[in-house]
């Protein structure tokens, strides 16, 4: 390396291995409290949160996603989720192969983002207005802690609120039988 000897040590630990990689010797930094600190410069703008950077549609081409929460917030939740957005999520290329996520809330943005699979003839409108109702309570059931400290969001007070949708149970099996649709 041009004309510098630097010594090698092996890539790993296997004797075998004839690949050597050079070591390299880190120049000494000063201490962090000692380092000067660098001027960046921000941008005057306002920073949105990420999605609301974005466009999205809430009239799919045989669901209208605004219809379908209004519908549910007046039955379910008598009104009291507002100010959200709802949208169609951006359509992939492929399909997914071993796992859907139907749909995800982002608290922050107040937007309910449903995946764009779900807007086919084949769906049920039941089905759909499941997995809205299931953002929705992400919304109005507050998230637990375990003893460890992570977050349980599916808790069994969720579940039990969840299972009050007039077709859980129906949407439920619904899902197991079509699942195999949505996945390559």
């Amino acid at each position: 390396m041009n004309g510098v000897n630097v010594p090698t040590v092996p890539v790993s630990n296997d004797p075998f291995m004839s690949k050597r990689k050079p070591q390299r010797k880190s120049a000494k930094q000063p201490p962090v409290a000692a380092r000067p600190r660098s001027r960046k410069r921000h941008l005057a703008a306002v920073r949105t949160p990420l999605q609301r950077q974005f466009e999205f549609a809430a009239e799919g081409r045989f669901f209208d996603l605004r219809a379908i929460f209004d519908k549910i917030n007046a039955r379910y939740f008598r009104n009291r989720l507002r100010s959200y957005t709802i949208a169609w999520g951006q359509r992939r290329r492929e399909k997914p192969r071993s796992y859907i996520v139907f749909g995800s809330i982002q608290e922050e943005d107040r937007m309910i983002r449903i995946h764009p699979l779900l807007d086919r003839q084949f769906v049920p409108q039941w089905y759909l207005e499941y997995v809205v109702f299931h953002e929705m309570l992400h919304a109005f059931v507050p998230d637990r802690r375990d003893s460890a400290g992570r977050r349980i969001v599916h808790h069994e007070g969720f579940l039990e609120k969840e299972r009050r949708f007039r077709h859980y149970r129906r949407s439920i099996e619904w899902e197991q039988e079509n699942l195999g649709r949505f996945l390559r």
